[in-house]
């Protein structure tokens, strides 16, 4: 099935300071989703946002999906707050649970769409057993952490083997890449079978969003 390719601008990368101000023009100038990076210093060595920020989000009027990327350990304790803030979308690394068929069905439980993450150096193991269950697959393209890293072009196979298994399953599964989206790895993201791509620093450091969004899109297609 082909499905829309998504631009969903990461927050990571925006001024907190006119957070609302910044995602509201973002997505004014034609971004589809609004990206937000969960690290709690543990499973991650960074610390960043909780459910309180994207509540105020929604407070402020955002009415895109809101796609939540958790980098937490442990996870099950973060998906209802994080469902109740007004999350759309939950994803969270499979490294970081015992029991991804419970983690995922918590977070439907919860009414969102589960996602489940894999860093670089971690293989898909079992995807295949749980893969119709879920609504997207995230591949990291940098070590989840910390935001402006370079793009690692050894994990475009594993971006192709998931694509694979998304066209065997005939489901409509995202297929999200995250880690070093610019001008200059987009093409290669989509090539691979990416078709959602989380993109910070090329966004939020532009001058021109709109004209930004539009050549990631055109580059993307």
């Amino acid at each position: 099935m082909i499905m829309k390719n998504i631009i969903a601008p990461s927050i990571l990368a925006a001024d907190f300071a006119r957070l609302g101000e910044e995602v509201e023009q973002v997505i004014a100038a034609g971004a589809d989703w609004v990206h937000i990076d969960v690290m709690d210093n543990h499973f991650v060595p960074n610390l960043t946002m909780g459910p309180q920020i994207v509540k105020s989000l929604v407070n402020y009027g955002i009415h895109v999906p809101i796609d939540v990327h958790l980098m937490i350990n442990p996870v099950a304790d973060m998906i209802k707050p994080f469902a109740e803030a007004g999350a759309d979308y939950i994803s969270f690394h499979v490294d970081a649970v015992e029991d991804i068929p419970a983690t995922i069905k918590l977070i439907r439980e919860n009414n969102c769409k589960p996602g489940v993450v894999f860093n670089p150096t971690v293989p898909l193991g079992n995807l295949a057993e749980y893969i119709d269950d879920i609504e997207m697959v995230l591949i990291m393209s940098v070590n989840a952490g910390f935001g402006g890293q370079a793009f690692m072009p050894e994990i475009l196979e594993k971006v192709t083997a998931v694509r694979e298994m998304i066209t065997t399953s005939k489901k409509s599964i995202r297929l999200q890449i995250d880690g070093g989206i610019n001008l200059a790895t987009i093409s290669q993201a989509s090539t691979a079978g990416a078709d959602t791509f989380v993109v910070g620093s090329a966004i939020f450091k532009n001058d021109n969003y709109q004209k930004i969004i539009a050549a990631l899109r055109i580059a993307s297609d």
